[in-house]
């Protein structure tokens, strides 16, 4: 993951671009891990765990009806989520991560281990939608994965 990471830290500095991150189920993993790289100070400007749903309403704008009719672990609030982060912090890439980390909280439709990843760019949205298995913290972790290649594929097709 560190040379992903590097690589992601290469191409925002050449590009002048910026990142920031919106962490519910991941609890600020990804953004711990962004900055375990050297030089990230230049293009990431941080996060915002947000945990609850009022966190995510109030901070990130995610639509309270969104949050009502779809659930906090959807495609819908992910985009929201990244979109809300994006705008926030003025990033030019907004990242998001939203899930079911466990062991309970899941049902039929929404398992344990169900996560939703969405990354906003001024040319590209995404949205991934995984299922991963394990521990809480190797789902964690996993999702936390899950986004910097995630980011590693928007990247390449804005190129």
């Amino acid at each position: 993951m560190q040379l992903l990471l590097q690589e992601i830290g290469n191409i925002f500095d050449k590009k002048g671009w910026t990142l920031s991150v919106a962490e519910s189920c991941t609890g600020g993993l990804l953004g711990n891990m962004i900055t375990d790289i050297p030089g990230s100070s230049e293009y990431f400007l941080g996060g915002v765990i947000a945990y609850s749903n009022q966190v995510k309403s109030d901070l990130l704008k995610v639509s309270s009806k969104i949050l009502k009719e779809r659930g906090a672990v959807s495609p819908e609030v992910a985009l929201s989520m990244s979109l809300g982060i994006r705008d926030l912090l003025g990033s030019s890439v907004g990242v998001a991560i939203t899930g079911i980390a466990g062991p309970g909280g899941g049902s039929k439709e929404k398992p344990v281990g169900l996560v939703y990843i969405a990354i906003i760019t001024p040319h590209v949205d995404v949205v991934g939608r995984y299922v991963f298995s394990g521990t809480r913290s190797e789902i964690k972790t996993r999702a936390a994965e899950a986004a910097i290649e995630k980011l590693i594929q928007a990247i390449e097709m804005m190129e």
